[in-house]
């Protein structure tokens, strides 16, 4: 769009580069501290393996998703759907404050959670998904990303919404999360109403309640093997969704 000059000016234009956009575009990173390689033992006796997000599991979780987003039920295709749009986020530099988790059992992909940083005290909840039937991998995930939101990052306040029947279940429902009034506040994936938790609740009962549920707690001391065993990514030939 152009519209002329009010006053006589000595040039006609600047040039900008691309380099001095993305500085406008991409805003300084939070110091948040690296998530620390952790293990837990569920339920049917398998370890999962949680780390973070490499740059080399990128492109291999892309086109993993790009196959979930065809799976019609259980609203995995638009979840796969956005969590695409959020992985490619992280190298692209167009999400603020990423943590980004994926669960590993022998170096298979089980398990995937992520989040984002809002401010110093408000972390958002994105997407938790399990690719694994049994385990309750997807509660183990969801305690993983909670635990470091509040935990490690130092957020007051977690949000979440849902987008399935059974992610609501399993965290709105049975962790009891209450509910920001709607629509005055929303939550950013889609305006859906916003599910919360303080740091007061999460250490007063639901943190407990979790992990309980998946039946062992955050070990962060893996062995070398365990690491070692986990330390490249691969998918699921099947998709058990």
């Amino acid at each position: 769009m152009k519209v002329p000059a009010p006053v006589k000016t000595s040039v006609e234009g600047f040039q900008v580069s691309v380099e001095e956009i993305e500085a406008i575009l991409q805003h300084p990173p939070m110091k948040l501290p690296p998530w620390k390689d952790a293990y837990m033992k569920l339920k049917d006796e398998r370890i999962l393996f949680i780390r973070a997000m490499q740059d080399e599991d990128v492109p291999i979780l892309l086109d993993f998703m790009d196959k979930v987003k065809k799976t019609e039920h259980d609203f995995y295709d638009i979840v796969a759907a956005r969590v695409y749009t959020e992985i490619l986020a992280v190298p692209r530099k167009r999400i603020k404050d990423p943590f980004t988790l994926v669960g590993l059992i022998d170096g298979e992909l089980v398990g995937f959670a992520n989040g984002r940083m809002w401010d110093k005290d408000l972390a958002i909840s994105l997407h938790t998904m399990a690719f694994s039937r049994r385990g309750r991998i997807g509660w183990a995930m969801y305690y993983a990303k909670t635990y470091y939101a509040l935990e490690m990052a130092g957020a007051k306040e977690w949000w979440s919404t849902f987008e399935s029947y059974n992610g609501w279940r399993m965290a709105g429902l049975e962790m009891a999360q209450p509910t920001k009034p709607f629509p005055q506040m929303q939550h950013e994936l889609g305006g859906a109403t916003v599910f919360y938790l303080t740091k007061e609740d999460w250490d007063a009962r639901v943190k407990n309640y979790a992990r309980d549920m998946v039946g062992d707690d955050l070990h962060f001391d893996p062995s070398a093997e365990l690491k070692k065993k986990n330390e490249k990514l691969t998918v699921p030939a099947e998709l058990q969704l």
